[in-house]
């Protein structure tokens, strides 16, 4: 691999990659990272209600949203955004596409990956999608997993926040400052015109999370001034040389 660095966003459905870890994913692009973003569903039954109370139908809904996501994702300067389009609402995963996703984890070969939350009760497809990276993960790293193929090292899979944050046993222990790439985030989050309700929702989420950083990193006595960040909980113990 190399000096190549790379991330993979599994999102369950065509904005969460927005609201959730766009900083993230704009920031390390310019830091080097090749990040790619895999869409589950476009949303389009269970989060796209202004547009089917405008009358349009489900091929023109998923059209919507994939434009949305795909202008998002420029905005992002995302490497490669990919849409398995296998419905929400719920999102069911086959076994072909699971092994298709596994594909895509051998490809990337990930230096850490992002999900969404271990438990989400307010939308199950989130936290199945959290179940489903940790399963293509192992899967991936298995050298009996099609012999002969580069097996999968052991990225770091965080998750990324959730909506309704306190009732989803969440615990953030990285916080990320993405105040460079706000303008980024922002502009991608105004993409998603379906969703208009979340537009100032995750602004102030990011806002929140800024003030998080200020304080951990050093606080009234010298804390880094992050405006913004994203908050993340790790899965796996980390390594790391300083602390």
């Amino acid at each position: 691999m190399g000096d190549r660095k790379s991330a993979l966003v599994i999102s369950a459905h065509a904005a969460d990659f927005v609201w959730r870890c766009g900083g993230a994913i704009a920031l390390h692009q310019k830091l080097g990272y090749e990040v790619t973003v895999v869409c589950l569903s476009y949303g389009e039954r269970g989060e796209s209600a202004r547009l089917w109370k405008d009358g349009k139908t489900l091929t023109e809904v998923k059209s919507i949203r994939r434009k949305e996501a795909e202008s998002a994702a420029k905005a992002l300067d995302v490497h490669d955004i990919q849409f398995f389009d296998l419905g929400d609402y719920p999102l069911v995963v086959d076994e072909q596409n699971k092994m298709r996703l596994v594909d895509v984890l051998r490809a990337v070969q990930p230096d850490f990956m992002l999900s969404h939350s271990k438990y989400d009760p307010y939308n199950t497809d989130h936290m199945y999608t959290s179940e489903l990276a940790l399963e293509v993960r192992m899967i991936a790293q298995a050298w009996g997993h099609n012999p002969g193929e580069k097996v999968l090292g052991a990225p770091q899979l965080y998750l990324f926040e959730p909506h309704q944050t306190e009732q989803m046993g969440w615990k953030p222990d990285v916080f990320l400052d993405i105040t460079e790439v706000w303008d980024q985030k922002r502009a991608a989050i105004e993409c998603m015109e379906g969703q208009h309700h979340l537009w100032e929702y995750y602004t102030n989420v990011a806002e929140n999370r800024g003030n998080h950083f200020r304080r951990n990193s050093g606080g009234q006595s010298g804390g880094r001034p992050a405006k913004y960040a994203e908050g993340f909980q790790s899965v796996f113990p980390r390594t790391v040389d300083e602390l």
